[in-house]
């Protein structure tokens, strides 16, 4: 059982570190030149960096999500094996 938890701990901590890491680097990007939220949008030949940005951003999302369904799923399974052993 406290193989499990400590594995489970494991994975959640390196999901998390992971995360950090990419937000830290979503910081230290540099700021979009117009961030006024009632601006009208960038016209299709906007810069090409921005539309990397924003592919950049997106992609963190994603994995971003990823890596918490991987922890939560984790998280689940310590719960399932935790309530068996107490069954048994």
């Amino acid at each position: 059982m406290a193989d499990a938890t400590t594995a489970a701990r494991d994975r959640l901590d390196r999901a998390l570190n992971t995360l950090e890491r990419k937000i830290h680097e979503l910081k230290l990007a540099p700021v979009l030149p117009d961030d006024d939220l009632f601006a009208l949008p960038a016209p299709p030949s906007s810069s090409g960096a921005e539309a990397e940005r924003i592919a950049a951003l997106e992609a963190a999302g994603r994995e971003a999500s990823e890596a918490l369904a991987r922890a939560a799923e984790a998280v689940r399974e310590v719960l399932a094996d935790a309530e068996a052993n107490e069954a048994a």
